[in-house]
């Protein structure tokens, strides 16, 4: 089984969708955070579940779609890196997932 970690920036993401969320039902945004944590544990059972990211062919990137987000991760065997949560009817940019490799990561426990 994998180990989950998490991007403190991926973290504020998901963070600042669930706040959006919550101005209109406190209820569905608390759901959907658990949703999208309940996905980042499927994945350390079974870290290769995750699409390809279609924007970035031939890439090590992978992506779990969780509406209305996308979450974007890599593995490598023991470790899920978690590194950007975003809005699925945003864009996304490729550089934003390099920027975001592991260089500030939080070990997340259920």
């Amino acid at each position: 089984m994998a180990e989950i970690v998490w991007a403190e920036s991926a973290l504020h993401d998901l963070d600042a969708i669930a706040d959006y969320i919550a101005l209109d039902d406190r209820a569905a945004a608390a759901a959907l955070v658990r949703r999208v944590f309940e996905h980042g544990e499927q994945l350390a059972a079974h870290p290769d579940s995750g699409s390809r990211v279609p924007e970035l062919r031939r890439s090590r990137y992978r992506q779990v779609v969780e509406p209305p987000c996308r979450v974007f991760y890599r593995h490598d065997g023991k470790i899920v890196f978690v590194l950007h949560v975003m809005r699925s009817e945003r864009q996304l940019r490729k550089r934003v997932l390099a920027a975001r490799e592991p260089a500030k990561m939080t070990k997340r426990s259920k």
